[in-house]
């Protein structure tokens, strides 16, 4: 949990419009570069916070340490393979968020991170959101960018089973916060991303 404290809440928010504008646009410029026009034809092919966020999962973001934006609708018929498309742009909302860690770890890097003051707290903020919403999002569950990667990877019964359990993916998640199990789950990665962008 982030705490409720005004200013670190008001980082956490920054923290989130950013890494979520930026993961849902990667999502969009994935597929309209891939030849779906959807994104573009709904107004999602921009770096507008408003077009994105999703109030329940920034509410949660806030509240519980993850949370999601809203879906970027996408049309794999419009790619030449759909399937191939499909895993890529679920891939590029993730790699997104682990870019801009990259370049906020290297601020770290070379010294130019001030020793104190808020500049410092919003960075440590937008250095946790967004490893926390590329790993979060990578989790084989649907609707999350994990399960379409899954998918697009799975061939045959292994596909068709995994298919008969997508819908009870919102539920699965559920009980992973409802158990307390999600954030021991995600802790481990989250940490090892944020060592890699620093270095440390």
């Amino acid at each position: 949990m982030l705490g409720l404290e005004p200013l670190p809440l008001l980082y956490t928010a920054v923290s989130l419009v950013v890494a979520a504008t930026v993961h849902e646009y990667a999502h969009a410029y994935a597929a309209v570069q891939l030849g779906d026009p959807t994104p573009r034809w709904l107004g999602r092919l921009t770096l507008n916070p408003l077009a994105h966020l999703d109030p329940l999962g920034s509410l949660l973001l806030l509240l519980a340490g993850f949370g999601w934006a809203k879906p970027v609708p996408v049309n794999p018929r419009h790619f030449r393979d759909p399937r191939q498309g499909m895993l890529l742009v679920a891939l590029a909302g993730p790699l997104a968020n682990v870019t801009l860690l990259a370049a906020l770890g290297l601020v770290y890097r070379l010294g130019l991170l001030p020793a104190g003051g808020w500049v410092a707290e919003l960075w440590l903020r937008m250095l946790y959101v967004n490893a926390v919403l590329a790993v979060f999002n990578l989790l084989p569950i649907p609707p999350l960018d994990g399960s379409r990667i899954l998918g697009s990877l799975l061939r045959g019964e292994a596909e068709a089973a995994f298919n008969r359990v997508q819908p009870y993916g919102a539920l699965v998640l559920l009980v992973l916060v409802a158990a307390g199990w999600l954030g021991p789950l995600l802790r481990p990665p989250v940490f090892w991303l944020i060592r890699w962008a620093v270095g440390a």
